[in-house]
């Protein structure tokens, strides 16, 4: 069998499994946040925190409680990283100093659903950091984008009311129900393939078959490799992340944690569909992720395979910097798979990739990472999309849009553009900062075209919440800790604000009766014209930096 057609049967086997949990788990979900009752643990915790379950909340009340738990969750995990030295489980000797930047970053990466490493996370963090720290974060950073997205189809759904429900009941949910449960089973799956769960620190000591001794570090791996890929996290225990055998040892590993980083995102849609009593509705928002995810996968998989070059076409592929037990297709795949979700784990190193294979895994984040994007904000950032839309097409016949029986009226399209625009310009903005500093510049380790991607997309990366990079940019400096930081934190909670915004102003009106010059936003019309807007409007936005990278490389 060719690589190619092994990569087509890779990918075909995680679309058959992605459309068959489809159902199932939006459905679930979707009784997860609609239901009356509160389980006995979650009562304990509205008891602990003081908050009251059944207190409506409006969309300020509910944006404040994000900011508040996000703020004190950076505050804890700063401090813990800057004391883990006096902790038990900590590293005696790490490889890479704690500084109070690079807590910063990666306390405020880990919270905003980033994940972004400025270091190597076996020689730096210990297990206490690693379980009581990251892997909590994983969770519950990932339970907030549900949250959100939840309070934005209330707003959707209901009518005449400023109530989008209650963020505390929606966080635990989100964590108890569904992320909790989900990643039980898979770490219990990725065991059984040979992923690593135990609590040895830096003294294995084994004697390899050349006769020299090597350290092998271990640590409760499966169970923080679930719930990395599952809430679309994407920071790994190890250095090389899931290129490393003990955190993706196999081929179907390796199809599993891209089943896992996909299957809530690509699921919510129904969720979606249900909560505004209308399943239609899910199936084109589904329709569009899955187009966009199809093409762009297709895309990175060809330029891959068929690179043209001395080095690629003597070999007949990318290989630098692939696993070979993967492979260039499948590495493809998950490089995809990974960019669209907002998830930035890689078994492959980007940088290594061609110009244009790299070129997709930058769009793809500068899509929004809508396709299907991260857990919660994949499907807050289509919804806004469709909104753009249907004001697009209103505009070509002259009539107020509408969207699921909702006026989009000067506000909610301010909104929904200020949503769309505040990404790009902190993108463009750390970027141009940084190529204007000639001591940022020496973080490089490329010179030219392929030197400007380096930074772009760890730009695009953070302000995105992805968390992957172009591995040969250093940036464990004080000033890329602080200017990234900052980009993750713009780039997640002023998006946020927006989309709660939205969703208040949307929930205060009535219900537009359907009229004959309705747009119908449940047609394969649609769908295609939402996929359109989106590529157009990041293509615009973006083409000028992109002709000065990956573009004048590939023309190179």
């Amino acid at each position: 069998m060719s690589t190619t057609t092994a990569g087509i049967l890779f990918l075909a086997s995680l679309v058959v499994a992605l459309v068959a949990v489809h159902v199932p788990l939006g459905d679930y979900m979707f009784r997860v946040y609609a239901s009356e009752k509160d389980l006995r643990a979650e009562r304990a915790v509205y008891r602990a925190i003081g908050a009251d379950p059944r207190a409506p909340q409006n969309w300020g009340s509910y944006a404040r409680s994000v900011l508040a738990f996000s703020a004190v969750s950076i505050l804890f995990l700063f401090g813990l990283q800057l004391i883990q030295g006096r902790l038990p489980l900590h590293l005696e000797d790490p490889g890479t100093a704690m500084t109070p930047a690079l807590a910063w970053n990666t306390a405020v990466s880990f919270v905003t659903n980033t994940n972004w490493q400025a270091y190597s996370g076996e020689s730096t963090q210990g297990h206490l950091v690693q379980m009581a720290g990251l892997a909590v974060q994983n969770f519950v950073s990932a339970a907030v984008g549900l949250a959100v997205a939840m309070a934005f189809v209330r707003g959707l759904a209901r009518r005449n009311t400023g109530d989008l429900g209650n963020f505390w009941v929606d966080l635990l949910r989100g964590s108890l129900r569904i992320l909790l449960p989900l990643s039980i089973i898979g770490a219990i799956i990725l065991l059984a393939g040979g992923v690593v769960e135990n609590f040895a620190l830096h003294d294995q000591v084994v004697t390899t078959l050349t006769g020299t001794q090597q350290v092998i570090p271990g640590g409760p791996v499966a169970s923080q490799e679930a719930i990395k890929e599952l809430g679309t996290n994407g920071g790994g225990f190890f250095n090389a992340n899931s290129a490393h055998p003990f955190e993706n040892p196999t081929t179907w590993t390796n199809w599993v944690e891209i089943f896992l980083l996909s299957c809530i995102a690509f699921s919510l849609p129904r969720t979606f569909g249900r909560m505004v009593e209308s399943r239609k509705q899910g199936l084109a928002i589904a329709a569009v992720m899955g187009i966009i995810a199809t093409a762009s996968v297709s895309l990175l998989m060809f330029f891959q395979l068929q690179a043209h070059g001395t080095v690629p076409t003597a070999v007949g592929a990318a290989t630098e910097g692939v696993e070979q037990r993967f492979g260039v297709a499948d590495s493809a795949v998950f490089a995809g798979s990974t960019t669209l979700t907002s998830t930035g784990a890689v078994n492959s190193f980007h940088d290594s990739y061609t110009s244009l294979g790299g070129l997709v895994t930058m769009f793809n984040m500068q899509l929004g990472e809508v396709a299907p994007g991260g857990v919660g904000s994949g499907l807050y950032g289509m919804l806004i999309l469709a909104i753009i839309t249907v004001f697009v097409a209103g505009l070509m016949v002259g009539r107020t849009p509408e969207y699921l029986g909702k006026k989009i009226t000067p506000r909610e399209i301010k909104l929904a553009a200020t949503y769309f625009l505040i990404t790009p310009l902190i993108v463009l903005t750390g970027t141009a900062a940084a190529m204007a500093m000639p001591g940022q510049r020496d973080s490089m380790l490329n010179t030219g075209p392929h030197g400007l991607s380096e930074v772009l997309y760890a730009f695009t990366s953070a302000a995105n919440n992805n968390g992957s990079a172009f591995a040969g940019i250093s940036v464990n400096t004080e000033w890329y800790n602080t200017a990234l930081g900052l980009a993750m934190v713009f780039g997640r909670f002023l998006p946020i604000i927006i989309v709660l915004a939205l969703a208040g102003s949307l929930a205060h009106q009535g219900r537009t009766p359907e009229s004959v010059g309705t747009l119908p936003t449940h047609r394969p019309q649609f769908v295609g014209m939402v996929a359109g807007v989106t590529l157009i409007l990041v293509a615009l936005t973006y083409l000028p930096v992109l002709a000065l990278g990956p573009l004048a490389e590939g023309i190179h």
